[in-house]
């Protein structure tokens, strides 16, 4: 099981929907958010993509020098850059990174954005155009010089001349709930991404990428993005989430969800479809919380609750297929320690260190009476 985490590359705070109780992401703080999750132990980050967002490869590129193990997830974004250039870049970072890049493939969802990037292509023209720019990246990544031609991508003596640490290359990360997809999630990518939705709804797509890629004759890995709201009992935890859109209006929810039915993103109508606009069934499986979703767009549930519930969903998750789980929570650099220090010890985790163990300046925590060094809780076989 491995755990990452999340920069919030378009803003932090400890309320939704609201100026109220902001915070400024600058790249100090960015910095502050990766050194923690580079020292808690998490696998990597997940570094959003997006108009609304820093750019992610230069938040990568400039935070890859000051963490020591942590991956970073960045985007590309087929049918806006070239797969060349893209292969390239890709290939920089990770030998830039010491082979700490990992790929999030983007098709993207939101038409308005789309325009505005130069896009004009059908939710369908998207995905043909991904699968060919996959034909040609992988094959670039991979050291080949490449000729190709397709309905939409024409390349001749495609190459890169510098090859990553990684090889073939570094690993494809993909997301998507539509049919086209999971097909091309089972024939090009590494590992599927879902956001979260109830456990039966994340098996039945696990199935469906599972069908697909045996239909070309390979597996795939699995991997889920979910919010998380910890606290040391049920009961703090779920006032913590009431508190989180205490500032969200019905006027505000309902401008959200105008703007999010524009998206042609199937994976998005599911989210919305979770809590429909409303408020008074945000629970929409056992501890799984939609409430993040009324205004937000993307990944809009959260796992709440006391530290045994909160690993327990993790572990019914991972019981479905889902190995990696990348999670955020509202503040970012608070909730990760809240993650670390409060579940971490409750699952099958490999941590590079183990947080809680003594070094030469001293224990961890507070010396008990001077003399008498706390005990560090074990972490779960």
């Amino acid at each position: 099981m491995k755990i990452f985490w999340f920069l919030p590359t378009h803003g932090d705070s400890r309320y939704l929907g609201t100026s109220h109780g902001a915070r400024t992401v600058t790249h100090r703080y960015l910095k502050q958010v990766a050194q923690a999750a580079d020292e808690l132990g998490y696998e990597g980050v997940l570094i959003p993509t997006g108009r609304s967002c820093e750019d992610s490869w230069v938040v990568a590129s400039s935070l890859a020098p000051l963490t020591e193990r942590l991956k970073f997830l960045v985007a590309i974004r087929p049918g806006i850059i070239s797969p060349t250039v893209s292969a390239r870049q890709a290939a920089t970072l990770d030998r830039f990174s010491d082979g700490r890049l990992l790929i999030n493939v983007v098709t993207g969802g939101d038409p308005d954005e789309q325009h505005g990037d130069g896009s004009f292509l059908s939710h369908t023209e998207r995905y043909e155009v991904t699968d060919e720019f996959l034909r040609i990246w992988r094959r670039v990544a991979a050291g080949e010089t490449v000729d190709f031609q397709g309905k939409h991508l024409r390349v001749e003596g495609a190459k890169a001349l510098y090859p990553s640490v990684q090889r073939p290359h570094p690993p494809l990360w993909f997301g998507g709930s539509s049919d086209p997809a999971i097909e091309l999630a089972g024939e090009q990518v590494d590992v599927y991404l879902t956001w979260g939705e109830p456990p039966a709804a994340v098996a039945e797509k696990i199935a469906k990428a599972r069908a697909a890629a045996a239909r070309h004759g390979r597996t795939l890995r699995f991997g889920i993005r979910l919010h998380v709201i910890v606290r040391e009992t049920s009961e703090e935890a779920w006032k913590a989430a009431d508190e989180l859109i205490s500032y969200v209006t019905d006027e505000t929810v309902a401008a959200a969800q105008k703007a999010f039915a524009r998206f042609d993103s199937v994976g998005q109508q599911r989210m919305a479809a979770l809590h429909g606009g409303r408020r008074d069934k945000l629970e929409v499986s056992p501890n799984l919380w939609a409430g993040v979703g009324l205004v937000r767009g993307g990944a809009g549930t959260a796992l709440v609750g006391n530290p045994q519930e909160v690993a327990a969903r993790i572990k019914e998750y991972a019981e479905l297929g889902i190995e990696t789980f990348i999670f955020s929570g509202y503040p970012h650099l608070e909730e990760a320690y809240r993650l670390a220090e409060l579940v971490f010890p409750l699952l099958p985790l490999e941590l590079a260190r183990a947080p809680g163990q003594a070094n030469l300046t001293g224990p961890f925590g507070e010396v008990i009476a001077n003399d008498i060094v706390p005990q560090a809780a074990r972490s779960a076989s």
